[in-house]
């Protein structure tokens, strides 16, 4: 796909590049109106990975909407399904979205959770911003997928894919090469020619799918935007898994009241450390250092009930406590996984949002990201906490497929006879941390996330990061960035929701030459327009002491 792709040996002309880029080669079309789309029949040879074909349902030309950043142009929405090999797999749907005035570009979005949807291609990536047009309104033909599977009342929290192995091979990546093929296909056909340029942006699941795309097909990719990814799935289920079991235990898990009261007292502990209390913890590691709830104070008082019993809303009992210090500690494998992954790192516990009350619109979403209203128990309530409702389906459907397992009686750590079958799947849901070959080609990655995310770990991101650091060393800088934002959780928040224009900034730097500096993030509810700097990890903002604190230019990136 540009200069680099073209310097290698995968292409000479425009019809060998992109046979030998991605496997959707063939004939040059002549550009085809959007009805001429409609019933089209995708052969299985435009595909690299095996697929029985696939089918265009419809295709319509959707006029143009909306105004400002939010305009939707007109469009041509391709609805198609991708037909497996295995009979009794489910087909891969997705949707592509050719705008009339096409920018020569692709952009493909992620998913979220175990997918089973497919996202909405008109719209925003993740933590996209809010006075910026859309990818669609700059002119890119957009497309997703739903993954390979049709999710159930359950949604992104949907395991039963889990039960055929296309499926569970098609979530653990390979649907991502035959959307992205199928899609590109279809772009062909309409434009008479293939993308100049493509990137990857998704945030979670969608998050480890660009990492997933641009590591195992990095000649398909000129650049990728990961939030807050899964990279290392498997990993990051056992881990969240060993949250689930801490939380289950008896007295063990804290009402929205109780997440207020720690919230507080960590607030009142570390909000300080970046030189201003301003509502956010911006030097997480010092907080982690630091804090103990078990000696904690909370308005002067200690934030342990008194002889560790639970006696109210207004403090913590052991048993609370136990489960947190769980919550914010590593995970330990004591068995092999094929990904070579030995564990999971804890969570920023201290100072996140575990999902309490308050009257911001988006709560309710941070709650349900976060710690539910409900205890983990057998059979999982609906209202748990996110990542326990998502590990009950997994060991289910994905670890045992034994639909009614006890999920709870599986140690993450010891899984003792379940072990093998969670190495296998480690090699489909673990993404390599080896960009050799992106980097080579000239590909660019944006990496974010939020210091207080307690669903995906902010410090396995920094792992990934790092081990691009020991691998490229000071080279790292010429293909990677990596930012952390104080105050967001996973995804969003009521603190600190952050925004960034990241598709401009992956643009100016694939496009033009110029890296990202000076990139600033916007929070859109906790302190509407506030703004702070993005800071190369692991500098994060410390207030200079003067100025206003809910400016960007008040603040610099400190060790």
């Amino acid at each position: 796909m540009r200069q680099t792709c073209k310097r290698s040996l995968c292409a000479i002309a425009a019809t060998a590049l992109l046979a030998g880029c991605g496997g959707s080669g063939g004939d040059t079309p002549r550009p085809l109106a959007c009805a001429d789309l409609a019933g089209m029949t995708i052969p299985a040879e435009a595909m690299a990975l095996p697929t029985s074909g696939g089918t265009v349902a419809t295709a319509t030309v959707v006029a143009a909407s909306g105004s400002g950043a939010s305009a939707v142009p007109e469009h041509c929405l391709v609805s198609a399904s991708i037909a497996p090999v295995d009979p009794a797999a489910p087909k891969i749907m997705f949707r592509v979205a050719l705008p009339t005035a096409w920018n020569s570009k692709a952009l493909m979005m992620g998913g979220g959770g175990f997918d089973g949807s497919i996202p909405a291609i008109t719209g925003n990536i993740s933590n996209g911003p809010a006075d910026q047009p859309t990818p669609l309104g700059r002119g890119y033909a957009t497309f997703a997928s739903d993954s390979g599977h049709q999710a159930n009342s359950y949604a992104s929290q949907d395991g039963t894919w889990g039960l055929n192995d296309e499926a569970t091979r098609n979530f653990g990546g390979d649907a991502l090469k035959k959307t992205r093929d199928a899609s590109v296909f279809l772009i062909r056909k309409r434009y008479g020619t293939g993308p100049s340029l493509a990137y990857f942006a998704g945030g979670s699941t969608g998050g480890r799918e660009a990492l997933t795309s641009i590591q195992h097909w990095p000649r398909d990719w000129d650049g990728a935007i990961a939030w807050y990814p899964a990279w290392n799935d498997a990993a990051a289920l056992l881990g969240g898994h060993r949250m689930n079991r801490a939380l289950a235990q008896p007295g063990a898990y804290p009402n929205q009241a109780k997440r207020a009261v720690l919230y507080r007292a960590a607030m009142e502990a570390c909000d300080g450390l970046d030189g201003v209390v301003d509502g956010l913890v911006s030097n997480q590691a010092a907080c982690n250092a630091r804090f103990d709830p078990s000696t904690a104070t909370v308005g002067g008082l200690p934030l342990r009930c008194a002889g560790g019993a639970d006696t109210g809303d207004g403090c913590l009992s052991d048993a609370q406590i136990a489960a947190l210090k769980t919550i914010n500690t590593a995970t330990h494998f004591n068995f092999t996984l094929a990904s070579g992954e030995t564990g999971y790192p804890g969570y920023n516990v201290w100072g996140a949002d575990l999902g309490m009350t308050s009257s911001a619109a988006v709560q309710p979403v941070v709650t349900f990201l976060a710690l539910g209203t409900s205890q983990p128990v057998i059979p999982m309530p609906r209202s748990a906490p996110y990542i326990s409702v998502l590990t009950d389906q997994w060991i289910q459907y994905v670890v045992t497929r034994a639909p009614g397992y006890d999920s709870l009686s599986l140690d993450p750590e010891n899984p003792g006879l379940w072990g093998a079958r969670i190495s296998d799947l480690s090699k489909q849901l673990d993404t390599p941390t080896d960009l050799s070959i992106f980097r080579a080609r000239g590909g660019k990655l944006l990496l974010a996330h939020g210091v207080q995310d307690v669903l995906v770990s902010t410090r396995a991101t920094e792992d990934y990061y790092q081990r691009l650091r020991t691998q490229f060393g000071g080279d790292t800088d010429g293909f990677v960035r990596y930012y952390e934002v104080p105050g967001l959780g996973h995804a969003v928040s009521s603190v600190f929701n952050a925004t960034w224009d990241s598709l401009t900034a992956l643009e100016q730097w694939v496009e033009k030459g110029n890296a990202p500096s000076g990139q600033v993030t916007t929070d859109t509810v906790g302190v509407p327009g506030r703004t702070r700097p993005l800071c190369d990890y692991p500098k994060w903002p410390k207030y200079n002491g003067s100025g206003d604190v809910n400016k960007a230019s008040s603040f610099s990136c400190a060790d």
